[in-house]
């Protein structure tokens, strides 16, 4: 009863927010429990993570594959300002994804937080909610960084 409020107010929230991605996901969740169907939900947590992790790498990778990029482009790219800054926050990006996953392995309690601050962040800030990983990281390291971890 508990999870079918909660997730009612997250529906409430992404309606509120204009936010489709927490709209849709919430409603499917609530539609899975009222209609009995709560076993597919592991598989939505485990593969269904890695599935939309590969869908959205798939997505923005695409340009490389239906377009006729060269290698001189790549790298003049990378040595432009944006290019070089962009290629030094995937780097973080994917350490601090890296270290999210190992503190939501070890802190299981800190997954609450993290969903509710995407969700505020997603609904009330124009956010997507692709980086909850990277947020755990960020976390990890602030944590570490006050000798809390």
């Amino acid at each position: 009863m508990v999870q079918n409020v909660f997730l009612l107010v997250l529906l409430a929230l992404g309606v509120l927010g204009q936010n489709s991605l927490v709209s849709i996901s919430s409603a499917i969740l609530l539609l899975l429990r009222l209609v009995g169907l709560q076993q597919v939900m592991p598989y939505l947590e485990g593969p269904g993570l890695q599935i939309g992790l590969t869908l959205l790498i798939l997505s923005i990778i695409t340009p490389f594959a239906s377009s006729d990029i060269e290698v001189r482009e790549i790298t003049q790219s990378l040595l432009r300002p944006v290019g070089a800054m962009t290629f030094i926050t995937g780097i973080a990006g994917a350490y601090l994804g890296a270290r999210g996953v190992n503190i939501l392995q070890s802190h299981p309690e800190a997954i609450l937080g993290l969903v509710l601050g995407t969700i505020v962040g997603a609904t009330f800030f124009r956010g997507i909610p692709v980086g909850p990983l990277v947020a755990a990281g960020m976390a990890a390291v602030v944590l570490q960084l006050m000798g809390l971890n």
